[in-house]
């Protein structure tokens, strides 16, 4: 009697133990993430980590900001359940990427994966969780292509590369228009996805619109020199530089432009290096006047003064100032709350919350995110930076300028 008085005890514990295990899951909602965590872009990959990780602060606590999500404690739709980030690390590497996406999905059984900053990672990553019916959510990638494939489980927030095009091609003809030299044209670009894809929006642009493209140069991505293709630059006396580059790739250029005296009057990149703060920091006044697409500057902040606060939390985990790539990381986060507004993680039903998203929020450009039948964001608008005294500072279109542009752009010898 008393063993089986004991067993009866026992069994009451494990189902009272099992039922707080229970509890417990039903209160955290895991979802994965995939960034370049470590290798040559680690610094970039970092970044978004602490901003994904400042968004989810946002989300688990509450915050007096005027914040979708802040002045809440948790998912609101699931009860308050607190959201986890689980991480991949893609290395930088499609495959690595692809392989992350399935352990993700197969292993740790998310119900969503955020992700993947470099276009060729967001690429592998999305038709893993395409062939297993898992939303995907992409913050930054910005290969147009990305939104072509005819998937139904991918959704990005960030402008693509054919839209930054358009955006470099208006400023280029409001220049030309003001007598300015921008005829002839020269296109870098690393030869990955991200980079293929800018170059071909890029060109398809200057074509369209009677520019002359007197170099189109791609190059190694990693690349540990590049003088051989800023030669080629440099022969061919471009007005405009229009590049596609991460960070180390973006600042051996400018140290090779530097070297070899290449004048031009606009340095104008896609998303990538050029955005990273540690490109203004590290190269100092050699990061001045380049130019390039902008989802955030902290001159935004000045007409949206909650950027700031949140900025400020940002800040404390990376040491620096939200950037574009960033700030689209930090609203992934968000948009994924948003989407459990169907009371569940079920990815089928998460999906149709996705498309049917149309959340109004201040840390983009737009105000909002809303996806079309593609899955691209359409309310996301696109400017033009120029880093002046070490700032990115806004500078078109004019309507948002903070600053005023300074072309052409200075001479080496002369700063």
């Amino acid at each position: 009697m008393k063993k089986f008085g004991y067993s009866i005890v026992v069994a009451a514990m494990l189902v009272c133990t099992f039922g707080i295990l229970l509890a417990e899951a039903a209160d955290v909602i895991r979802i994965g993430s995939i960034y370049p965590l470590t290798g040559a872009i680690a610094s970039s990959g970092l970044r978004s980590k602490h901003a994904i990780e400042t968004a989810v602060d946002v989300v688990n606590n509450k915050y007096d900001l005027d914040i979708p999500f802040a002045r809440t404690e948790g998912i609101p739709n699931l009860k308050g359940a607190k959201l986890e980030i689980i991480w991949g690390d893609s290395q930088a590497s499609p495959e690595v990427g692809k392989t992350e996406a399935e352990r993700l999905i197969t292993q740790v059984k998310v119900p969503l994966i955020i992700g993947a900053y470099q276009s060729g990672v967001s690429k592998a990553a999305s038709f893993v969780a395409e062939r297993y019916k898992i939303p995907f959510v992409c913050a930054e990638s910005s290969s147009a292509e990305l939104t072509e494939r005819g998937l139904k489980y991918f959704f990005r927030l960030a402008p693509t590369d054919a839209e930054d095009s358009i955006a470099f091609f208006d400023f280029l003809d409001q220049m030309k228009a003001k007598g300015k030299k921008v005829e002839k044209v020269a296109i870098v670009y690393e030869n990955t996805e991200f980079g293929v894809h800018a170059r071909g929006e890029a060109k398809k642009q200057a074509e369209k619109r009677g520019y002359k493209i007197v170099a189109d140069i791609p190059y190694p991505f990693k690349s540990t020199d590049v003088k051989s293709e800023v030669i080629k630059i440099k022969a061919a006396k471009p007005d405009v530089i229009i590049q596609a580059s991460l960070l180390g790739d973006m600042m051996l250029f400018a140290k090779a432009f530097k070297e070899l005296k290449v004048g031009f009057n606009a340095n104008l990149a896609f998303c990538g290096g050029y955005h990273d703060p540690t490109f203004a920091l590290n190269l100092k006044k050699d990061a001045e006047f380049f130019m390039g697409q902008c989802t955030f500057s902290p001159d935004f902040i000045t007409k949206k003064p909650v950027l700031g606060k949140i900025n400020d939390m940002y800040k404390k985990r990376s040491g620096v100032d939200f950037d574009g790539v960033t700030i689209e990381a930090f609203t992934s986060i968000l948009v994924v709350v948003d989407a459990f507004w169907a009371k569940t993680t079920d990815s089928e039903a998460v999906v149709q919350a996705l498309r049917t998203t149309d959340l109004k929020t201040p840390t983009l450009p737009g105000d909002g995110v809303k996806f079309n039948e593609k899955g691209q964001n359409i309310k996301i608008i696109s400017h033009i930076s120029q880093i002046q005294n070490g700032q990115y500072r806004v500078v078109w279109p004019a309507e948002m300028a903070a600053a005023e542009m300074i072309w052409p752009f200075k001479p080496w010898d002369k700063r």
